[in-house]
């Protein structure tokens, strides 16, 4: 009987130590599963840190990066690219069809609201195109619409849309975040670039400027409410202290991951990367507009005097090794492009400076305050160095950068061009077509021969034309040296992996529509 005793408060005393938290239990801690509480992830707030602040929030107006990522996730467009087939699927239109190669008769989705509660219909698609293509609007990608000659409402779902000359290009323009659809009430009654209203998953709610944007979940969204309740875009002007903060589980998301940093975010439990071979192509650029630059001895001199290759090696996996200006990604692309530029050969560069005394003369290396663009000023620098010129780099903030190139002040340069609508013509058209000398064609390039390709490949309906079309075209761009391309970028996101269903575009942008806590 005393033994019985005894086992039973052995017993007893086990439970009060468990219970207690002595040992391994129930009410012990759990292993972390990504978040940093280690708690399931919360849907209620999700932020997002951005080294820079949007422009604004009209995408009539905008058009950088930044802003887009806010812009993508109010407004909607007619189309979407599928990031998996890179077709173009019907967004906010239902259908289209066309009458003839100048006549596209789209249909619209019925029932949808913009946030303001007005209806979305075919006059709210003709005014944001209108307004679009007027010149009084200065839309910086105006151009979207250049080729449309009249738009006509049908009826309340059905707009008809003319062109000027058949406009291959037409889906992939129409997918251009700077297309999306606005809400005509809201953008008569106040500024979208302070209080945007589009008909997306997500409604603006505040911008405190220089610090965060806030946006709530839509919950009477057509297709379905988002599981995000709230998305904070959090101004964090250093890329270090993002990341820590995303390790501390501070925020959830960052994007365009740093080459200096990647190796530290891999070693960190608590998130997932993603990276996919994207669309943006990083090229140096001559002003031809410069008596020298047009000079093709100075061109193919420069162009092998870059070892390319050494480059890219220093972006620890995050570039893409090719001399095609049209990207791998990128529709007009062929492989029999990547090795069609002059050869790294430094013996030969110096040949041609010392036939031609290129290096008497210093040259103006333009260059923007961004990490991977002082990294290859650096390097091409020294390069160039090397081969016999003198070269002096001349570094500028963004904005100033922009302007100081549009503006032809320079020797050669570094640029870059997302192709957000991952269309060649999007690509040659804007940057190198001499339509646009003075504006989106900072290289000042200015080729009858190319000019008549990249017209051809826009007017064309057939695609497969097209796409031989622009392989053309990106030839005599490579055989002229007209640019040498350093890399075509991988496009990164770092995620807590607590959350789930981030769809990462080649184009380098990303929506959450689809995210939710695991």
């Amino acid at each position: 009987m005393k033994k019985i005793v005894w086992l039973s408060l052995v017993v007893m005393m086990l439970l009060v130590l468990a219970a207690c938290g002595g040992g391994e239990s129930a009410s012990a801690p759990k292993e972390s599963d990504g978040s940093a509480s280690g708690d399931k992830a919360s849907t209620e707030t999700f932020t997002y840190a951005s080294t820079s602040d949007v422009v604004g929030m009209s995408p009539i107006l905008t058009n950088d990066s930044v802003s887009a990522n806010i812009t993508e996730h109010v407004y909607e467009k007619l189309f979407e690219r599928n990031i998996e087939t890179m077709e173009f699927d019907p967004q906010l239109a239902e259908s289209y069809e066309m009458k003839d190669d100048n006549t596209w008769v789209i249909k619209l989705k019925e029932g949808i609201k913009f946030h303001d509660g007005t209806p979305f219909n075919a006059e709210a698609v003709k005014y944001t195109f209108d307004k679009l293509r007027d010149p009084a609007t200065a839309a910086p990608r105006a151009s979207l619409l250049e080729p449309v000659d009249t738009i006509t409402v049908i009826d309340e779902n059905t707009v008809e849309i003319k062109t000027k000359y058949p406009y291959g290009a037409f889906l992939a323009a129409l997918s251009h975040s700077n297309a999306a659809i606005v809400s005509p009430t809201a953008d008569q009654a106040q500024d979208l670039m302070k209080e945007p209203v589009g008909t997306g998953p997500f409604k603006f709610v505040s911008w405190t400027s220089g610090d965060q944007v806030e946006l709530e979940a839509n919950e009477e969204y057509w297709d379905g409410a988002p599981d995000l309740k709230k998305v904070v875009l959090k101004v964090v002007p250093e890329i270090s202290t993002a990341i820590s903060m995303l390790q501390a589980g501070e925020i959830q998301f960052i994007d365009n991951l740093p080459t200096e940093q990647i190796k530290r975010l891999e070693a960190m439990e608590n998130i997932n990367i993603e990276k996919k071979e994207g669309t943006p192509v990083y090229y140096l650029t001559f002003n031809h507009s410069r008596e020298m630059n047009q000079d093709p001895e100075f061109r193919e001199a420069v162009a092998a005097a870059i070892d390319r290759d050494a480059f890219v090696t220093k972006l620890n996996g995050l570039g893409v090794r090719s001399d095609s200006v049209v990207g791998p990604q990128v529709f007009g692309y062929d492989e029999s492009a990547d090795e069609a530029g002059t050869a790294y050969d430094v013996e030969a560069a110096k040949a041609l400076v010392e036939k031609n005394g290129y290096g008497d003369k210093p040259i103006k290396l333009l260059t923007a305050n961004r990490d991977n663009f002082i990294l290859m000023a650096e390097i091409v620098q020294a390069q160039l160095t090397e081969a016999g010129f003198k070269v002096e780099i001349e570094s500028m903030e963004w904005a100033t950068f922009l302007d100081t190139a549009r503006g032809g002040e320079y020797d050669i340069t570094f640029l870059s061009w997302s192709n957000v609508t991952g269309d060649g013509s999007e690509l040659l058209y804007p940057n190198f077509h001499s339509d646009n000398v003075g504006s989106s064609n900072r290289a000042q390039y200015s080729n009858p021969e190319f000019d008549e390709l990249v017209v051809q490949s826009r007017t064309t309906i057939d695609q497969e034309e097209r796409k031989a079309i622009l392989d053309k075209a990106n030839k005599v761009m490579i055989e002229d040296n007209a640019v040498v391309v350093m890399y075509h970028g991988i496009v990164t996101a770092a995620m807590d992996k607590a959350y789930s269903g981030l769809e990462l575009d080649p184009n380098g942008k990303w929506t959450l529509k689809n995210v939710t806590g695991e």
